[in-house]
């Protein structure tokens, strides 16, 4: 009896499938994962990373004492998460394979801020993404948006010179970090909803209590965004164990945010669909109004909490670090100043327009990203496939981590490297000075289809507060503190107390705004 076509073509697709599996088998098995700690069944390295904390500090520690610049830790049942801190290997992971990390592991914190991946940072590779990336490209960050927005960021830097002002008449010291995360929280708040303050705020033109608790919940989530918690790796877990009390935190500050942004939110479309607002004054109004695709309220509030989270910390935490190194190098004060006095003078306040010009004042801040970095590490790829990187095996799953303290730090990339040098960045004359390093040299809007959108726009917020904080002020150290104390916290990679200065004016005073 004569088999029939179709039956002997399903036999040989079929032994072609096992061939193709035994293939890749060999293939991978051919190759190892990079080194790392041996791990326990089940647990893998599970133990050790609760031991060790700070975890970044201890993953760093491995890469030193494997003297390889690609570790993989297993953690929990399955999953191996890689650690990179060579140029090169990171370019091969975001450029030369792209396409196989270009989506994100599944983590609580991940859900819950994204509203169950509704967003786009943290959105798994797919269409919810690819819609909500071109929306945010198109509409939010877009150079139209960025011209649209403009006097909003204007009125900000103008209000963050009065500030620093009425601190000076009431003959209070100024407190760095203060002043930068608020200026950088007012920016974007003015971007999306049209006003500065959720509540009165202080008379001196600071924060009031709604706002320190917004951005205090802000940074917690930060804190806690991708987080080392365990239930990332035994997923059967939530919702029914906490053993580290990651999940809580991040609800309990996720619900505070939420408590300012929901109320405005909800409170605008409805104005939009009573006909009471016609007009498109800000983000939120863009937001509402877009048509095709038309978003969902949770969608809006998705996107709105990630934008407000991805603009406040970098910058702010770029600047306080800047103010410090320029206080301990005089010198590297100096030239800062003098750079914005030759291209803009005494007689007038620095605009976004005289950016492109600061080149020293934009190497400062490029400085500042490669040497003290927010976030030890970039936010984690996820590889869609078996594949090869730098000569080793790294699984389907694996969750990718860039360190940005690897990198930026590394020896064999960068001439003495703890030493904070705006000069290494100036490159050639007439040459801008560009925050961003496609090559991964530093860490700071990172490359390929997870790149940050937002260099326009972290550009200009991070250069406009340093250039009007120096060109505004004076800025000494206080008399019972004579050196500032350049000191990493050892849980964060934070100024380990907060930069606390004397400024005096040092423009006529009629160039200063008022409240």
């Amino acid at each position: 009896m004569t088999m029939q076509p179709s039956i002997i073509m399903g036999i040989i697709f079929f032994f072609l499938f096992i061939a193709k599996l035994v293939k890749k088998k060999i293939s991978t098995k051919s190759y190892q994962l990079p080194p790392g700690p041996n791990p326990l069944p089940f647990l893998g390295s599970m133990i050790q990373l609760l031991q060790n904390k700070p975890i970044f500090r201890w993953i760093h520690k491995l890469m030193d004492d494997y003297n390889s610049p690609i570790i993989c830790l297993h953690l929990g049942p399955s999953t191996h998460v890689i650690a990179v801190s060579c140029p090169t290997i990171a370019c091969e992971f975001l450029k030369t394979q792209d396409e196989v990390f270009a989506s994100r592991p599944a983590t609580i914190s991940a859900y819950l801020i994204s509203n169950n991946y509704r967003a786009t940072i943290m959105s798994p590779l797919g269409d919810q993404w690819k819609m909500m990336k071109g929306i945010v490209n198109d509409n939010m960050l877009s150079s139209w948006a960025h011209k649209w927005l403009q006097p909003k960021r204007d009125e900000e830097a103008n209000h963050l010179l009065c500030y620093i002002s009425n601190q000076i008449q009431k003959g209070a010291l100024v407190n760095i970090r203060i002043a930068s995360q608020h200026f950088c929280a007012n920016v974007i708040k003015k971007l999306i909803f049209g006003k500065r303050f959720f509540g009165e705020g202080h008379e001196d033109g600071g924060p009031g209590v709604e706002d320190i608790e917004h951005i205090s919940a802000l940074f917690t989530i930060l804190r806690y965004l991708y987080g080392f918690s365990i239930s990332n790796y035994f997923p059967w877990l939530r919702g029914r164990i906490e053993l580290d009390g990651h999940d809580k935190i991040m609800r309990d500050a996720i619900k505070i945010v939420q408590k300012y942004h929901d109320p405005l939110i909800d409170e605008r479309i409805q104005a939009w669909k009573k006909g009471a607002r016609n007009e498109v004054k800000d983000l939120l109004d863009k937001l509402i109004t877009l048509d095709n695709p038309k978003l969902t309220p949770e969608e809006i509030k998705a996107q709105i909490l990630e934008l407000m989270i991805a603009t406040i910390d970098n910058p702010s935490n770029a600047v306080e670090w800047v103010m410090a190194e320029m206080m301990k190098e005089p010198l590297i004060l100096k030239r800062a100043v003098q750079e914005i006095d030759n291209v803009v003078g005494c007689n007038r306040l620095v605009e976004e327009y005289d950016v492109p010009q600061l080149n020293y004042i934009k190497s400062c801040i490029k400085e500042s990203f490669r040497l003290h970095p927010y976030a030890p590490f970039n936010v984690p790829h996820l590889a869609l496939k078996d594949t090869i990187v730098a000569g080793y095996f790294i699984p389907k799953g694996s969750h990718v981590l860039l360190s940005r303290l690897g990198l930026g730090r590394n020896p064999n990339v960068w001439n003495d490297p703890m030493r904070f040098d705006p000069d290494r960045h100036l490159g050639m004359a007439g040459k801008q000075v560009a925050l961003s390093d496609h090559e991964l040299r530093i860490l700071s809007f990172s490359t390929g289809k997870r790149g940050c959108p937002g260099v326009v726009l972290g550009t200009t917020i991070t250069t406009m507060l340093l250039a009007r904080m120096i060109q505004g002020f004076k800025w000494e150290t206080p008399h019972n503190e004579p050196q500032v104390k350049l000191i990493e916290n050892h849980d964060n990679l934070l100024l380990a107390e907060p930069l606390i200065v004397v400024a005096k004016p040092r423009l006529p005073q009629q160039i200063y705004p008022t409240i």
